[in-house]
């Protein structure tokens, strides 16, 4: 699943680790290690473990400058933060999965446990970043380099490790970054206008289809929300938390996330744009999206 990415990014690094998907240096993990199913994001069925039939002898995919228009928005949408080559060149030491047959198995369980590794040092790597978040520095430090320990596991001990368990200790900590950094915003007295949601606490919210446009959603808790095909057009989104928040199809045309906290290239991807649509420094704005109507 080769993320969109023809423009160049901002280098996104941990100690030694690239947080950026570099399929030159994978052995087409994400083509070969992960399921998916006949959808809106897939043309086909595919098994967990079973080679995309798009997937050439050189780990490149054959359809790659076409993947939406035959079917394949998920993979355009995905990003491994990293843990495809992480896998195939740190854990495996280069070994690829073709022409050493087995340990496909192993190296297929062991992907995503990287990759949920990865994303986690994504977050750590943005908090640290975040000035509000100074009073909690320390311990953010101490669990980016507790994470980065893991990633250079052997192959036996990543299978066997507890990821949620650690996910959890990682995702309570970043919560409370979240809540250092929003606190700043205060909500407005509601009009009656419906439109002012600035440091509302909508995590986990269903807003599928909501008509959000205009809408003053700074310091918004919107962790995990359900924002498909919402329509946030013009939406100010600043230092709102998105981390998990479901942005397929949603419409960001003109809207501000600036400093929007958490928010992936993955969710970018997913949803829609125009260059009008003003997104934070370390993403890029996804290729697919059209020019804004002038």
């Amino acid at each position: 699943m080769s993320q969109e990415r023809e423009h160049a990014r901002p280098v996104l690094a941990v100690g030694r680790l690239d947080l950026l998907a570099d399929c030159e240096n994978c052995f087409g993990l994400c083509c070969a290690a992960l399921p998916f199913a006949v959808s809106a994001d897939f043309a086909i069925d595919k098994a967990a473990g079973q080679a995309c039939p798009n997937l050439a002898s050189d780990f490149r995919c054959g359809i790659h400058d076409r993947l939406r228009q035959q079917g394949f928005r998920g993979c355009a949408v995905y990003d491994c933060f990293g843990a495809g080559q992480q896998v195939s060149q740190v854990t495996y030491g280069g070994r690829d999965w073709r022409r050493v047959p087995r340990t496909a198995t192993q190296m297929f369980e062991v992907f995503p446990v990287m990759r949920q590794l990865h994303e986690l040092l994504w977050c750590l790597a943005e908090a640290l970043r975040l000035p509000p978040a100074r009073p909690l520095h320390g311990e953010l430090s101490l669990a980016l380099a507790e994470t980065e320990r893991l990633t250079h596991s052997s192959p036996d001990a990543l299978i066997e490790l507890d990821v949620a368990e650690h996910q959890a200790d990682v995702n309570s900590l970043l919560l409370r970054t979240s809540t250092l950094v929003r606190a700043g915003v205060r909500p407005k007295k509601q009009d009656g206008s419906g439109a002012d949601f600035s440091g509302t606490d909508l995590s986990r919210t269903d807003l599928i289809g909501a008509r959000l446009s205009g809408a003053d959603l700074r310091g918004a808790n919107l962790r995990g929300a359900y924002l498909i095909a919402a329509d946030l057009t013009g939406a100010d989104l600043r230092v709102a938390d998105l981390t998990g928040a479901d942005l397929r199809d949603a419409d960001l045309s003109g809207a501000d996330l600036t400093d929007s906290i958490f928010v992936t290239q993955a969710q970018l991807n997913a949803a829609k744009g125009d260059t009008d649509t003003r997104v934070p420094a370390s993403l890029i704005r996804p290729t697919h999206w059209p020019a804004a109507d002038r």
